[in-house]
This record gives C-alpha cells, sequence and structure tokens, in this order.
C-alpha cells in the first residue's frame, strides 16, 4: 500500500494498472476498505482498455487515519463533506486530472458530493447501491458497538449515522450540478437498501441511468461479472484520458 497526504490527513491506498491508462476511483462502503474492490480492480486492469485503478481506505477505515479516534468530538472529522474533500485533495496530490468514480453505498455519498463540488473533476460517476439523501423516518438506530476491535473508528459509526438519519438538504438541492452521465447499480429486492430510494435518486441527476443488477447491497461482491457488464462499457464511454504527469 502507499500513502498520501490529502486535507490534512494521511490517506492510504491500493492502486493496480499501468501509471499511464486512464484513472478510476474507487469508494469503499462504511466498515470495509479499499481492499473491497480487489476483485473488480483486477479485472478493470486487465481487459482489453487497460485502466489505473485507485481505491483509498477513507478516513475512519483501515490504514488511513483516524482523526476522531479517542474523542468525544470524533463527528466532525467524519463528516461526509469531509471525506469528499479528502478524495478531492486525493486526486490531487497523485496529479490526476479528471477520473470517473464508483462508488458503494457509504462511498457512493462521498462521490455523488464529490461530482457536486467539483464536476470538472469527475468525467463519468458510478453508484452502487446508494439511496437518495432523505431523511429517515423512523431513524436508523445507532449501529452495535462490534465485539471486538473494528479495522474503523467507531466514532465514524456515530458520525455517518447522524448524517444518514438527518442529511443535509443542500445535497439533495444540488443534484442538478452532477453533470457528467451517471450510472446507478441497484442491488435489486434482497438489499437492504429500498430500491425505490435508488430509482428517486436516479430521476435526480440529470444525465443518469439506473442498471437493477441485483445480488442485494453488496453487489460487486455478489455479483461481479454481472457488475462488471454493467459499468466496464459505461466508464469506456466517450472522452477517455490517461493521467496527467505530475
Amino acid at each position: 500500500m502507499d500513502t498520501v497526504k490529502a486535507n490534512g490527513i494521511t490517506l492510504a491506498y491500493r492502486a493496480w494498472g499501468p501509471e499511464d491508462a486512464p484513472p478510476v476511483l474507487l469508494l469503499h462502503c462504511r466498515g470495509a476498505d479499499g481492499a473491497d474492490w480487489t476483485q473488480i480492480a483486477e479485472r478493470l486492469v486487465t481487459g482489453e482498455r487497460p485502466r489505473r485503478v485507485y481505491a483509498p481506505d477513507l478516513r475512519g477505515h483501515g490504514r488511513s487515519d483516524w482523526p476522531g479516534r479517542g474523542t468525544e468530538a470524533g463527528a466532525g472529522e467524519y463528516a461526509y463533506e469531509a471525506m469528499r474533500d479528502d478524495m478531492l485533495g486525493f486526486v490531487a496530490a497523485l496529479g490526476l486530472d479528471r477520473v470517473d468514480v464508483v462508488g458503494h453505498s457509504l462511498g457512493g455519498a462521498v462521490a455523488y458530493l464529490l461530482a457536486q463540488q467539483a464536476p470538472h473533476v469527475v468525467r463519468r460517476l458510478v453508484l452502487e447501491d446508494v439511496p437518495a439523501p432523505m431523511p429517515l423516518d423512523p431513524p436508523r438506530p445507532p449501529a452495535p458497538a462490534p465485539d471486538t476491535d473494528p479495522p474503523f473508528d467507531r466514532a465514524m459509526l456515530r458520525a455517518t449515522d447522524e448524517q444518514r438519519n438527518v442529511p443535509d438538504p443542500l445535497w439533495w438541492d444540488h443534484m442538478g450540478r452532477i453533470t457528467m452521465p451517471t450510472l446507478l447499480i441497484g442491488g435489486g429486492p434482497t438489499s437492504a437498501i429500498p430500491q425505490e430510494e435508488v430509482e428517486l435518486l436516479a430521476s435526480a441527476i440529470p444525465d443518469s441511468r439506473l442498471v437493477t443488477v441485483g445480488g442485494g447491497h453488496l453487489v460487486h461482491e455478489a455479483r461481479p461479472r454481472e457488475f462488471l457488464a454493467a459499468v466496464t462499457p459505461f466508464l469506456e464511454g466517450p472522452g477517455v484520458t490517461s493521467r496527467t504527469p505530475s
């Protein structure tokens, strides 16, 4: 693994593929880390059009910094917006120009916030089983504490639960800022995410389409072949560019 300084913290990341190939940024779900994407990354770099794949550990996860660790005020350290700014700094620190971004669940929310904030950075966007940012009623109960030390900061669970229950209204209001082509992947009826919320998100993004692959919430793990069959041709659309030299 490599590390890079971005947005005032150290981010650990995995990378695959030729350094001069068109870049893809993969953002994992809550509680996972960049290794979650290994199977998908290995296939993206061996296709007819190889890609350079980056899979960072989000803050509070894996080997990236846990800035809220051991504090009662960790919520502010794990705001979705902080994770968005981390990724904007990550792209800049690696000398990338425009990237394709694939985000799953929490990583998908970070991805659409990045696309809203910096549409010039995101060429194409893929959101895997990501719900619309609407207040939850009833609210999601607090995540149970793991029995053993988890590979993530427990303060991150509290913070992301709070924001998932009551998202910033601007997240929804700014969906029209996502101007790049966007593909939404649905996990189908066995997903813990209500699929009508995925459909609602798709309806709010101007240039988007929704494909239901199925397999539940962990689509890319449960059905990697079908996931790639939808995502790969989408990412090979017009305008693919190679890495900008540092």
